[in-house]
């Protein structure tokens, strides 16, 4: 299934307000699904070598907006992490 079909689906868990739709939560909550979409491809395709390239700048992207949910609200991002079942 692609991310575009679960993105209003995703939007509506975590956004914060009713028109709500690029809160840092809603950002991060998007990219996470991407990332774990795209490494289901990497396992298949091992030498898609542009793909990695694009996985590895989402996965940046969102540890910057994490590291700034952290910085504004501690308590949101501690929520954040325990739904998205990051950090093991």
């Amino acid at each position: 299934m692609s991310t575009l079909a679960v993105k209003p689906q995703i939007i509506s868990e975590y956004k914060t307000h009713e028109k709500d739709t690029g809160s840092s939560e809603v950002q991060v909550a998007l990219l996470t699904a991407r990332i774990n979409h795209l490494t289901e491809h990497l396992r298949t395709h091992r030498k898609d070598f542009h793909s990695r390239r694009g996985l590895l700048q989402m996965a940046s992207r969102r540890r910057k907006l994490l590291d700034y949910v952290k910085r504004i609200n501690l308590p949101k991002y501690n929520e954040l992490l325990q739904k998205l079942n990051l950090r093991k």
